[in-house]
């Protein structure tokens, strides 16, 4: 059982660090675009509407994209003062809680923003400005793709949290023989 629950862990974890890793190359994209826009400005005091709005086309893909990959590689913040002193059963039933209600959120957030997302289309939202970006459904649409990420990065952590919590806890080692100064 924990060889299949850890085998599709791995497989969701490939999808989120494939996803993960083309949404990061935006970053490159949006430094650019941003280093023109500045360029232009300055340069040649002209700009347009739509690089402008494209800076905040590349930071969604950036931000929402990447935020299960964050998570995988334990990019976040996460408060370890009591954890860490907590039994390892405890330990795994929080990991396998927390994964749950992560899984939870993301499928309320992917059902409530589908709407917003399929009206966008619907109506062919553009952007209000003069000469601004067309297809605003593409930059809404990365609410859910994000928390679809993210969700699949959530059931990853709960198989590999269900795997811990299902297998028999080995008792605790003797101690070892402190590493001498020297060997440091």
């Amino acid at each position: 059982m924990n060889a299949a629950l850890e085998k599709i862990a791995r497989g969701l974890d490939a999808i989120v660090e494939a996803c993960g890793w083309l949404a990061a190359w935006t970053g490159l994209a949006l430094v650019l675009v941003m280093a023109g826009n500045v360029l232009m400005r300055y340069a040649f005091n002209t700009g347009s509407v739509a690089m402008q709005e494209l800076e905040w086309h590349l930071m969604s893909p950036l931000t929402l994209l990447c935020i299960a990959y964050t998570i995988k590689h334990e990019g976040h913040v996460r408060v370890d003062i009591l954890f860490a002193r907590l039994p390892p059963r405890v330990q795994q039933a929080i990991d396998l809680f927390s994964a749950l209600a992560v899984v939870a959120l993301s499928v309320i957030i992917i059902v409530l923003s589908w709407r917003y997302v399929a009206q966008s289309y619907r109506i062919g939202e553009g952007s209000p400005d003069p000469g601004g970006l067309p297809y605003r459904f593409i930059l809404k649409a990365m609410i859910p793709a994000g928390f679809a990420l993210l969700l699949l990065q959530s059931l990853s952590a709960t198989a590999r949290a269900l795997a811990a919590l299902l297998s028999p806890i080995a008792p605790p080692s003797a101690p070892s023989d402190p590493v001498p100064v020297h060997a440091l």
